[in-house]
């Protein structure tokens, strides 16, 4: 570069200071404006910072670096950001790829958590046992032969039927229950007795704040009957004050089963079930299991 006026370099520097706010790199600049001299180029630029951009890279990429070792010694965004002054969203940036620490513990949680395993193993192991021992029981029943058909189905009715007593003789034949296990046992009760179909009437009986249409037609499905020839559905007012149990998804009420011009048959179950109380009560080498 030749003799340049004061003017000269005034305007020049000028030109490299705007160049400079614009953005532009010392390379750019030395480019745009023919100065190859670096000294000159300085001198141009004197007190001029340099674009944040241009500064960047390199500072944030030993943050970045800084701040991914730290995250790798299982620090916190919070605890990254109080070391290194930058924004948790930075961090978060940089280091959101790398596993998430496993939360720190004290002595203290560390043995809760050991107990816990320990109870858990010890639930599952009890749970096996229990499940085994239940099928084990459930095989040693097998099949029912028709007189055990018969004498379950007598304590079922006598436990869960209806019973007429001293003071209100009303011998009816109906059972009500929320248990279709209890239900399907009971059926197949009725049905040894020769108590067709065409002798059944169900009716269902239900909380009101309940799904009442779904529970029909669950109970009706259960019992393999046309929902429309239920019997009007009793509806339980809702009592607020009572916290309830028995709601939601499994809570379907109860099925009433009635069974018509029961009178005589309601006469034969008591003087079963006397029959079996007297059975008990007699010698007990009667009463051994064959």
């Amino acid at each position: 570069m030749h003799h340049h006026t004061r003017a000269d370099f005034e305007s020049l520097r000028d030109q490299a200071v705007t160049l400079r706010r614009a953005g532009l790199s010392r390379r750019q600049i030395r480019d745009r404006l023919h100065v190859h001299n670096n000294d000159i180029l300085n001198r141009l630029l004197e007190g001029e910072p340099p674009p944040d951009w241009t500064r960047r890279p390199n500072a944030k990429d030993d943050l970045r670096a800084r701040a991914r070792e730290l995250r790798g010694r299982g620090m916190t965004y919070d605890e990254i950001q109080v070391e290194l002054g930058c924004s948790t969203s930075s961090i978060s940036l940089w280091v959101r790829d790398l596993p998430k620490p496993p939360p720190r513990r004290t002595a203290a949680e560390q043995a809760k958590l050991a107990n816990r395993k320990r109870w858990e193993h010890e639930l599952a192991v009890r749970d096996k046992e229990r499940q085994r021992t239940k099928a084990s029981a459930m095989a040693e029943i097998g099949t029912l032969t028709d007189r055990e058909l018969m004498l379950v189905g007598t304590g079922l009715y006598w436990s869960e039927g209806a019973k007429s007593k001293p003071y209100r003789t009303s011998e009816t034949v109906t059972f009500i229950n929320s248990d279709p296990t209890m239900i399907h046992v009971y059926l197949a009760w009725l049905s040894l007795l020769d108590i067709g179909p065409g002798r059944l009437r169900f009716r269902v009986m239900i909380h009101e704040s309940a799904d009442v249409a779904a529970s029909e037609l669950y109970w009706a499905n259960l019992v393999g009957v046309d929902v429309a020839t239920f019997g009007k559905t009793t509806l339980k007012k809702h009592n607020p004050k009572t916290v309830r149990k028995n709601v939601g998804e499994d809570y379907h009420g109860c099925l009433v089963v009635r069974v018509l011009q029961g009178a005589e048959l309601y006469r034969r179950i008591e003087g079963w079930w006397h029959g079996i109380t007297a059975a008990a009560q007699g010698p007990r080498d009667r009463r051994t299991l064959r």
